[in-house]
């Protein structure tokens, strides 16, 4: 990738950013508030804060008393996911521009999943995080 910068954005175009620099962590989460919120599972990659630019407003929902999730206003999409005190934040990959180079790691927060769907892709499962 160039210099590992990748980009990307919501449905609609309002929000685009850019991380620049590595990526990791790249899982998918099967807690209730992740599911909720994407409709099945959370796929994301961490960065650092200060490597993610944003172009347009975000809108930061309060999920929980420790972490925020940022999201468009307008189409809905998800985006990013922040625990409070950190210099990290989560990127959604179904929000990424391809090619992402990025390839999936872990599955966590298992013992919360869905009861509709099964793990079955061979990857390590945590049952928390």
């Amino acid at each position: 990738m160039h210099g590992e910068i990748r980009t990307g954005g919501c449905l609609c175009g309002r929000i685009r950013y850019t991380v620049r620099g590595p990526m990791r962590s790249v899982s998918l989460c099967h807690c209730g508030q992740c599911r909720k919120t994407s409709g099945y599972v959370w796929a994301s990659a961490v960065a650092p804060r200060d490597a993610v630019e944003i172009t347009g407003e975000v809108t930061w929902f309060r999920s929980s008393d420790a972490a925020e999730r940022g999201f468009c206003n307008r189409c809905g999409a998800s985006l990013f996911w922040r625990m409070d005190g950190e210099e990290t934040q989560s990127v959604s990959l179904g929000s990424m521009d391809p090619p992402t180079e990025l390839t999936l790691e872990k599955h966590i927060w298992t013992a919360h999943k869905g009861d509709y769907y099964g793990i079955a892709d061979g990857l390590p499962q945590h049952a928390e995080n």
